[in-house]
């Protein structure tokens, strides 16, 4: 099943920069091992904000929610998930 989930990020101005930089550096190790076992299709960043767009690839809502919860910022996150479906005039089917 195919997932869009558009996350934006809200780490607290009080947390100690180096608690964040370590927050940060398991987030990118979490996100990179999905994208190579291709749980994680895509990731984008959306343009002047702490914020991605991306589409998961897995087989329930229960993977995708033990996935995001998973996530090193998820506390800080605020994440709004589409299920999406094969569109009848795409080229391309997934």
């Amino acid at each position: 099943m195919l997932f869009m989930a558009e996350m934006t990020v809200n780490i607290p101005s009080t947390l100690a920069p180096e608690v964040a930089d370590e927050i940060k550096r398991k987030e990118k190790e979490y996100s990179q091992q999905l994208q190579q076992g291709g749980k994680w299709r895509h990731l984008w960043r959306v343009v002047g904000e702490y914020a991605n767009v991306s589409i998961f690839d897995v087989a329930n809502n229960d993977e995708l929610h033990t996935i995001l919860s998973g996530m090193p910022l998820f506390p800080y996150m605020q994440i709004k998930v589409t299920p999406l479906a094969n569109h009848p005039s795409s080229i391309v089917q997934e």
